[in-house]
C-alpha cells in the first residue's frame, strides 16, 4: 500500500515538474527569482524531450509499484501520463521535435517579456 501511494505522489510531482517546465515562465513574470528554478527545470525539460530519454523519476515510479505488488509500464512518463491528455494521437518524432522547440520560443518569448519589463522598472527608478 504505501509502495504504491508513494508511485503516485511520484506521479503528481512528475507532472507539477512538467507544468512547471511548461509554464513557469508565467511566474517568472510575476516573480523573477522563480527564474533560479525555472530556468534549469526547461533545460532538463527541454533536453528529455529532444533527445527521448526517460526521466529519472519514470524507472523510480516503476520500481515503487513493482515493490508495491503493481506492474511497473514500457515508456516514460509523458507517454504514459502525459500523452493521452494534451498531446494528439499518433504523436510522430517530428511533432515531438516541433513541441520541444516550441518550448523554448515560448520560453524565450517570455523572458523577453520579463528582461524588458526588468529594464523599464530598472529606468523608472535610476
Amino acid at each position: 500500500m504505501i509502495f504504491h501511494l508513494l508511485a503516485d505522489v511520484i506521479v503528481f510531482l512528475h507532472l507539477g515538474f512538467v507544468l512547471f517546465v511548461a509554464i513557469g515562465g508565467f511566474l517568472v513574470f510575476r516573480w523573477p527569482k522563480v527564474a533560479w528554478a525555472h530556468i534549469p527545470a526547461v533545460v532538463w525539460g527541454v533536453f528529455i524531450e529532444l533527445t527521448s530519454r526517460v526521466c529519472p523519476l519514470t524507472p523510480l515510479e516503476n520500481r515503487l509499484r513493482l515493490a508495491g505488488g503493481g506492474t511497473g509500464y514500457e515508456g516514460g512518463f509523458v507517454d504514459r501520463y502525459v500523452v493521452p491528455i494534451i498531446y494528439p494521437p499518433g504523436l510522430t518524432r517530428g511533432m515531438q521535435l516541433a513541441l520541444g522547440i516550441s518550448m523554448i520560443a515560448l520560453n524565450v518569448a517570455i523572458y523577453s517579456l520579463v528582461v524588458l519589463k526588468t529594464a523599464r522598472q530598472g529606468g523608472r527608478n535610476g
